[in-house]
């Protein structure tokens, strides 16, 4: 009675599919609602039907070994025909039943489509991954570090021979060979990287070298990957790369760049050489001829007939046209060369200011800490042109009503700021191509082992400031 009672319960509120069996016929004695609607067949077309109607390939000798008591329960994976003519894939537990006046089979049912379908989509995902995996130009791996600090590699890819020289494997078997290919100078910045990602949760990003002693080689390799907790320890997904020919190309560029400095540095000192040559030659040679013709004329003059007018008129033009052309040559030498760097830099500073305030109209503020500075002659024209940069390009861009020149020597250094209170330079301005002013103050600085910064100014403006070492 009590079975009675509590049978209908279990059988219409179960989620699995529940048959009820007789054992001679097969005839369906009890189908429960999930059952019926999987099926799509109502209670009474189900009464005369057999599992047979529904269950494809049941195997009869499983039941006659339920039957005899040889087994107590089996599973099968079958697949359930539907009123209209469907399938889906069930796995069904039968059990024999011999209470009562009629022993029954019981059929125990669930729907595995879902299963089936997410095991394959895995199944799918996987190889598309080990298909990623096999063909990409590095290292796929799965990096386990336990609370004891080993280390294991659930993962490798194909490509762990290639880069590393060591076969999965045989990595697996001995994680530890990985940190031993490590050249020694980059170990420890390897370790403390994967230290800093385990204790933070951030990604581990490292770059070094790994020598291959079988194959006598040095490579440089790129780490990428992501940290993530587990229980017994924190798992690393990432991968490795070779990123040895990028390196080589960097070191060359940067190898270029140097040359190019130099090369820059070279020209900057030929030229600076020629340009003295030049402002010598104009100042002694030209300088002196022209000193001669303007007594030959003073002498000439003196002898003039008193009553020729037109010809002391031409004499006096002759003499104003030599008086013109030595102003000029001293302009132009001045300008190759100002002569005032042979008394120091400070003082050819200072002359430079004075020009630049009667040439624009702009006053310049200069001050030293020192009346002197002793520098090489290369070094003190290289701040020298700087210094007419900055005055050329503030006089040309910057409409300032205003510039200060601050020069400062310290023990270690020469530092020389130059501010102006005009409209100030935006940075894209600073970096165009055609920036040659600019790139020029940074090529001559970077030549002396300086750095030059232009800036914006607290009240507006522009600031260059460059800072050049002192040999100690």
């Amino acid at each position: 009675m009590m079975q009675a009672e509590w049978l209908p319960i279990i059988l219409q509120g179960s989620f699995s599919e529940i048959y009820v069996m007789d054992c001679a016929t097969l005839r369906f004695v009890q189908v429960n609602k999930a059952a019926r609607k999987n099926l799509g067949y109502t209670a009474r077309e189900l009464a005369r039907m057999t599992l047979l109607d529904v269950t494809r390939d049941l195997p009869r000798d499983m039941l006659l070994s339920l039957r005899h008591g040889r087994t107590k329960a089996a599973t099968i994976d079958t697949a359930h025909t539907r009123k209209n003519g469907t399938t889906y894939p069930i796995e069904l537990r039968l059990f024999y039943h011999s209470a009562g006046a009629a022993p029954v089979y019981i059929a125990i049912g669930n729907d595995v489509s879902a299963r089936r379908n997410s095991a394959q989509a895995l199944h799918t995902s996987e190889a598309r991954l080990r298909a990623i995996a096999s063909n990409a130009p590095g290292l796929f791996f799965q990096m386990l570090q336990r609370p004891d600090g080993s280390i294991s590699f659930p993962y490798l890819s194909a490509g762990c021979h290639a880069l590393l020289g060591i076969g999965a494997e045989r990595l697996r078997a001995d994680p530890a060979l990985l940190f031993d290919l490590i050249l020694p100078e980059d170990r420890s910045s390897c370790l403390e990287s994967m230290t800093a990602s385990a204790a933070s949760m951030k990604q581990w990003n490292w770059e070094g070298r790994i020598q291959i002693e079988k194959w006598k080689d040095i490579k440089w390799i790129n780490l990428r990957s992501t940290p993530r907790p587990l229980q017994d320890g924190v798992q690393w997904e990432g991968f490795m790369t070779n990123i040895t020919q990028s390196k080589l190309e960097q070191a060359e560029i940067r190898r270029s760049r140097t040359q190019l400095a130099e090369l820059s540095a070279h020209v900057d000192k030929v030229k600076e050489k020629e340009r003295q040559r030049i402002a010598r030659e104009i100042h002694d040679d030209l300088g002196g001829n022209l000193t001669a013709i303007k007594m030959a004329l003073a002498l000439v003059k003196t002898r003039l007939p008193p009553d020729d007018a037109e010809l002391a008129g031409k004499t006096a033009y002759a003499e104003e046209l030599v008086d013109r052309t030595i102003e000029a040559a001293h302009r132009i030498s001045a300008d190759l060369r100002p002569g005032l760097l042979d008394f120091g830099l400070v003082a050819a500073i200072e002359w430079q200011a004075r020009e630049f305030e009667k040439q624009f109209g702009i006053p310049c503020e200069f001050s030293s800490n020192k009346k002197d500075i002793a520098l090489d002659p290369n070094q003190a024209a290289a701040l020298f042109r700087i210094f007419q940069e900055a005055l050329t390009n503030i006089g040309k861009h910057a409409r300032a009503s205003r510039v200060s020149v601050h020069l400062m020597r310290s023990n270690r250094s020469i530092r020389m700021e130059i501010a102006d209170d005009g409209k100030g330079i935006a940075l894209a301005d600073r970096l165009k191509p055609q920036s040659f002013g600019i790139r020029g103050m940074m090529e001559r600085t970077a030549a002396l082992g300086g750095q030059l910064s232009v800036s914006g100014g607290a009240a507006g403006g522009t600031v260059v400031a460059l800072r050049i070492p002192l040999p100690e």
